[in-house]
């Protein structure tokens, strides 16, 4: 259960933010401190599931093919690649941007990763979305549900990063449960745990923002 403190934050944001005709996204400004961020070993890269995702369907693609492909389809996800596609994909960058831009998330059985890499590598990676490995066995179903609730924050080398953490007309309990989930991790990531963040703020996309801590 979120704390008291956080809810009351959260409903503050929305009082203030100015009414739209769309929900907006829910965001963390997240910013350290007393780190060399040029250094890979403090630098956050972390992927997190939301107790209560983000409010919205997000679009996942699935690189599989047979009964896993068929169960992925089952799963309601958008795309499910072959190793063909993804020879093809490999071959037109322009289609492959574009549907690395449209996907949140992809998934992969585990024999295509090295095949993904060679040929999507340069797209994916730089967007940090490779691919999800799905190893023997596992439901990629369950994969699928967990990714949907998913969210993947990288500093980078910056101080300064952002997350989104949920949508304006999602419930406030439920938002404030995300920002503690997302703000723990990134506490338990950090050399010095609390004491390397400088401040978090909590924004609406186009609204005001309400220090957190």
């Amino acid at each position: 259960m979120a704390e008291q403190s956080t809810i009351e934050i959260i409903n503050r944001l929305l009082q203030e933010s100015p009414q739209r005709k769309f929900a907006e996204s829910v965001d963390l400004a997240i910013n350290l401190k007393n780190l060399d961020m040029s250094q890979p070993k403090n630098r956050v890269d972390e992927e997190i599931i939301l107790p209560h995702g983000l409010g919205k369907d997000l679009t996942i693609a699935v690189f599989a093919k047979g009964e896993v492909g068929l169960q992925a389809k089952e799963a309601g996800v958008k795309y499910v690649f072959t190793d063909t596609d993804i020879a093809e994909l490999g071959g037109d960058k322009s289609r492959a941007r574009t549907i690395a831009n449209e996907c949140d998330f992809f998934i992969a059985e585990v024999q295509y990763m090295a095949q993904i890499g060679k040929n999507l590598g340069a797209i994916l990676g730089p967007r940090g979305k490779m691919p999800i490995p799905l190893p023997p066995g596992k439901n990629v179903g369950d994969v699928v549900n967990n990714a949907r609730n998913s969210i993947r924050i990288r500093s980078k080398d910056k101080l300064t990063f952002h997350v989104s953490i949920g949508r304006q007309d999602m419930d406030v309990k439920k938002l404030a449960e995300n920002i503690e989930t997302v703000m723990s991790r990134v506490e338990q990531s950090l050399e010095k745990g609390k004491h390397n963040i400088k401040s978090i703020y909590v924004t609406t996309t186009m609204g005001k923002s309400v220090k957190v801590v």
